[in-house]
């Protein structure tokens, strides 16, 4: 099986580089001209990658496609090529529906909606797809944890949490620049947040069982310094100007 990338951007290039590190078979894996740096890159690191010389090629040699292109790229380029019957085609695509692409696709091949993000290079992190597809949902275990949507208005609620990817690194950010200034060299600094904010995270998952407000109240002991900081965020509107920016990006993915 060959697969085919329209996109060479940090999403596709995470994607590859987690299908090359796994066990997944493949022959080759065709992608995009169109970043040379990260194609380049790309094909350097793993021997089965082919650059194209344009997006047709791709389609025409693949048998699985994968859509990885901002939507403004995608409504200009994708009504363009000449996809197939046979073929299983994959969107990254955040604000393109399944209707649209059905659409701008025209021939009837798989259509299947995923949300990847960056530590899929890694082989970890959940993929939601919409809709239930058993082969992509195979695929995307071997590179994560796949979650199957039946309804795209639910998979809308998973792409707007998809949105808060850079807040969390510019809190990681905004803590690592803070124990700098307190004079902590920052590679010191960087190691430990870091290092902080995943044995957090393997935490929650660990209990991800647990209603999430137990884990709030477990990690507080009363007069401390984590019952500060809730309070203190709290009382800012740090939650709730949190819970507003998710209401927004919903909104504009339902447009």
């Amino acid at each position: 099986m060959n697969l085919g990338f329209i996109g060479t951007g940090k999403i596709a290039s995470s994607v590859i580089t987690g299908i090359c590190r796994s066990k997944i078979t493949y022959k080759k894996i065709i992608i995009s001209p169109r970043n040379r740096r990260i194609a380049r890159s790309l094909k350097k690191k793993f021997k089965k990658i082919i650059i194209a010389k344009d997006n047709q090629q791709i389609i025409d040699k693949s048998n699985w496609v994968f859509l990885s292109v901002t939507p403004t790229v995608g409504e200009k380029i994708i009504k363009k090529l000449k996809f197939k019957s046979n073929q299983t085609i994959i969107s990254f695509i955040s604000t393109i529906t399944l209707s649209q692409l059905k659409k701008t696709i025209k021939v009837k091949a798989k259509i299947v909606r995923a949300i990847p993000l960056p530590p899929i290079s890694l082989k970890k992190g959940p993929v939601p797809i919409c809709p239930p597809n058993a082969k992509v949902k195979t695929f995307f275990n071997k590179l994560g944890t796949t979650v199957e949507i039946k309804n795209e208005k639910s998979s809308i609620n998973f792409w707007s949490t998809s949105g808060m990817m850079a807040p969390f690194y510019e809190l990681l950010k905004v803590m690592t620049d803070w124990l700098v200034k307190k004079g902590v060299k920052r590679d010191n600094a960087q190691k430990y947040i870091t290092s902080l904010f995943l044995a957090l995270s393997e935490d929650a998952v660990v209990n991800s069982k647990k209603d999430l407000k137990y884990l709030v109240k477990e990690s507080q002991t009363p007069k401390g310094l984590n019952e500060q900081g809730v309070k203190e965020l709290s009382k800012a509107g740090f939650y709730k100007s949190l819970e507003k920016t998710l209401n927004r990006i919903h909104k504009r993915l339902n447009k």
